[in-house]
């Protein structure tokens, strides 16, 4: 197929572009490449992507309607994968402006495109921050999510409000991926594993939150692109069975569907700063401090949907992926 992927210099996009690719799909790659953070890390991800057969890279912003609305009349992708958007809980709470750009009018871009060009099947990322205030674990897609602490999962719930919207007007089939705390190789520098392991190595102290009273359902990234592949050939149908009167959250009568994708198994903190000292032969001087605005102490995803609709299985153990970014880390950056 022809898939059009956006936030290929991004941590996930570029993940998914190389397994799609590998498995014989034409890729069309869009980013900025803007510079939330270090722009030398998404170019060199890009580079591995760049010279594969089958890829198209396009610099462009999902804002620039004009600019994206050529692309797709040009390329006309059979089915989309939208990954880029303004990322991160704290800096949302300092530049909410950002947010507004990438995630409601970039998204609202991509959705009328898809509709222009009849895309087979949209799956878009939104985020496990949608839960907010909800303490009920796991958290499910079957729960209302009305209560973000965040402008950051308030911009990820509407982009589920306006898939909802395109899916019952036009017949889009969409399906959103709220997204677990993804870790692993080539990864993001403002998430705690990349930022724990730079200080460690530093020797700087780390900053851990809710005096370490915090648990995540930390999922690694080969989980989470199987994840995503194995929903996009799975394109989302009407629920026959949904009921007005006691509606779905995660289902409709529109082909719109929702899914958690993590590793179901939360990890907490403290062990998470453990497995990566024993990995890096090093203690971690750790600096305390109580709970950042914007965050929640625990995330704990139900995937039995996902599971149950397309065989989504993680597999791989806290101790093996951190093994494995340690490893990538030493070697990207030189540390012996």
């Amino acid at each position: 197929m022809k898939i059009l992927v956006t936030g290929t210099a991004g941590f996930i996009g570029s993940a998914l572009a190389h397994v799609l690719l590998a498995r014989g799909d034409e890729v069309v790659g869009v980013d900025n490449v803007n510079d939330y953070y270090e722009v030398s890390l998404k170019e060199a991800r890009l580079a591995r992507l760049t010279p594969q057969p089958g890829f198209t890279e396009a610099r462009i912003a999902l804002e620039d309607r004009d600019a994206l609305f050529a692309l797709f009349a040009h390329h006309r992708p059979q089915r989309v994968v939208n990954l880029a958007a303004q990322a991160g809980v704290r800096y949302s709470l300092t530049h909410p402006h950002a947010y507004i750009d990438a995630n409601l009018v970039g998204f609202c871009n991509i959705l009328e495109a898809c509709r222009q060009q009849a895309v087979e099947h949209l799956v878009y990322a939104s985020s496990s921050s949608v839960y907010g205030a909800n303490t009920a674990m796991p958290f499910s897609v079957h729960h209302n999510v009305d209560h973000p602490v965040s402008l950051y999962a308030a911009t990820k719930k509407a982009n589920e409000l306006m898939a909802h919207t395109y899916s019952h007007l036009f017949g889009l089939p969409t399906t959103g991926l709220r997204f677990f705390t993804v870790y692993g190789p080539w990864g993001r520098p403002d998430m705690a594993l990349f930022l724990f392991t730079r200080a460690i190595l530093e020797g700087r102290p780390i900053d851990v939150f809710n005096h370490g009273r915090m648990q995540r359902d930390f999922t690694y990234i080969d989980d989470i692109v199987e994840g995503v592949v194995r929903t996009l050939d799975h394109v989302a149908t009407p629920n026959a069975g949904w009921d007005g009167q006691h509606p779905d959250p995660g289902t409709s009568r529109a082909p719109y569907r929702l899914y958690n994708i993590g590793n179901h198994e939360p990890v907490a903190l403290m062990r998470f700063i453990e497995v990566l000292e024993h990995c890096l032969g090093k203690q971690a001087e750790k600096n305390f401090l109580p709970m950042q605005a914007g965050d929640v102490p625990a995330t704990y995803a139900d995937v039995d949907d996902l599971m149950r609709d397309v065989g989504y299985a993680p597999k791989t153990p806290i101790e093996t992926g951190i093994a494995r970014f340690v490893d990538w880390y030493r070697d990207y950056y030189g540390h012996a």
